[in-house]
């Protein structure tokens, strides 16, 4: 009996347990997923320091004619005191001064001579970076469960932090079945195909950041699909393509009964891609996706992306959507929950002008996606619909509805 979408879903991430933990140097662990918390164990900045290379001074001599006592450098240690009538030069970074209450750019003073002339407006605390403004010391940096991108990178390394704890990268095996399939660098017949399918899934799959194998393409024979099933045990998730339907030569459910497989669901309420099928062989996922490549890339982006998701043990595990409007007219025969590839312009949604499941070019054409609910048959031009991107990351951490209604 098929599931729902909102039943497939929450099966996945009731089922799916996040992967072995590592540790990693900064420098290699961009895009892994954070396994603990990182509170700031130093202030930031560590003491006082001048934003500007100016002049240090008291707020009562603006205006005043100043004689310059010192020059500070930056990473200079020299504990110095600024007196009465008197200013310091001082260059970026460098440790305020005790007494001293601004800084003054150098462009905002004037020379006479040995002299330094204020100007007449100095604010107590201008281009004054304060101990702690930027980061206080007990501060929550980064919460378990963050993907980590270049700009955390910065938050580690601004504490010292040399290395992290994180979750493995999911490991991901790939193949395809079908007699009729040939990869990209052979040889095909007139009666063959190239399959695309493969390429497609493993090219997305790098893209949110797991680690990838191509076992290969099995023809349509038991022994086979077994084969290529027990090269994939070693991962984390099996995703397979195609020989989930009912044909005569649809092997692929029959060769994972042979090796222990648990199914969590089988078909699912969902136009294109009903077969779609769910489960685990031990501690191993497998995902069989239909062999159609628009049906298979679509369900990938629903269905696979939550896999991975839930497998990397990122916070923001939900996929989530972008408000838009329709920028023409649709139309479809109600009944059943639809996935619609189109393009996202930033303020509108323009559905794709052809997409049966069979084809190709939708998915470079397009760069998201709408789920539009059995019971919408219509909707006009300007209506507001939920757009899930296929080009860029646009997760939650609160699941949401998908459905535009």
């Amino acid at each position: 009996m098929a599931v729902t979408v909102d039943e497939a879903l929450s099966l996945i991430f009731e089922e799916v347990k996040p992967k072995s933990k590592q540790l990693l140097p900064i420098e290699a662990a961009l895009g892994h997923v954070l396994a603990e918390e990182i509170v700031a164990a130093h202030n930031l900045p560590p003491f006082d320091n001048s934003a500007m290379d100016g002049y240090a001074v008291k707020t009562s001599d603006a205006g005043k004619t100043l004689d310059c006592a010192h020059t500070i450098f930056a990473g200079d240690k020299e504990e110095i005191k600024l007196q009465d009538r008197n200013c310091i030069k001082i260059m970026t970074g460098a440790r305020i001064p005790h007494g001293c209450e601004a800084i003054v750019p150098i462009e905002e003073i004037t020379e006479d001579g040995e002299k330094i002339i204020m100007p007449e407006n100095v604010r107590a605390a201008q281009h004054i970076r304060l101990t702690g403004e930027d980061i206080e010391s007990g501060d929550l940096l980064l919460e378990k469960g963050e993907r980590l991108h270049a700009h955390h990178i910065t938050l580690l390394a601004s504490q010292g932090i040399s290395q992290v704890k994180v979750y493995k990268k999911p490991r991901i095996a790939l193949f395809a079945s079908g007699s009729e399939l040939k990869m990209h660098f052979e040889q095909v017949t007139e009666y063959q195909l190239y399959n695309t399918n493969t390429p497609t899934i493993m090219a997305r799959c790098q893209e949110l950041g797991c680690e990838v194998q191509f076992i290969g393409t099995a023809v349509d024979d038991l022994a086979c699909i077994h084969e290529h099933i027990e090269s994939a045990l070693d991962s984390d998730l099996i995703i397979t393509s195609g020989g989930v339907s009912v044909g005569d030569a649809d092997y692929t459910k029959e060769a994972f009964s042979a090796f222990d497989y648990s199914c969590i669901f089988e078909k699912i309420e969902i136009k294109p891609g009903k077969p779609t099928t769910f489960g685990r062989i031990g501690s191993t996922y497998v995902l069989n996706l239909p062999g159609n490549p628009l049906a298979a890339a679509l369900i990938f982006e629903i269905f696979g992306q939550s896999t991975i998701n839930a497998l990397s043990a990122v916070k923001e595990k939900y996929l989530s959507t972008i408000n838009a409007k329709l920028k023409l007219p649709y139309t479809s025969r109600p009944g059943r929950n639809t996935l619609v590839p189109g393009y996202f312009d930033g303020e509108s949604f323009l559905v794709c002008d052809k997409y049966a499941p069979g084809m190709v070019s939708p998915l470079a054409k397009g760069n998201a996606l709408i789920f539009v609910d059995a019971e919408v048959s219509e909707l006009e031009a300007g209506a507001a619909v939920k757009v899930i991107p296929t080009r860029f990351s646009f997760n939650s951490a609160e699941q949401k509805s998908l459905f535009t209604k």
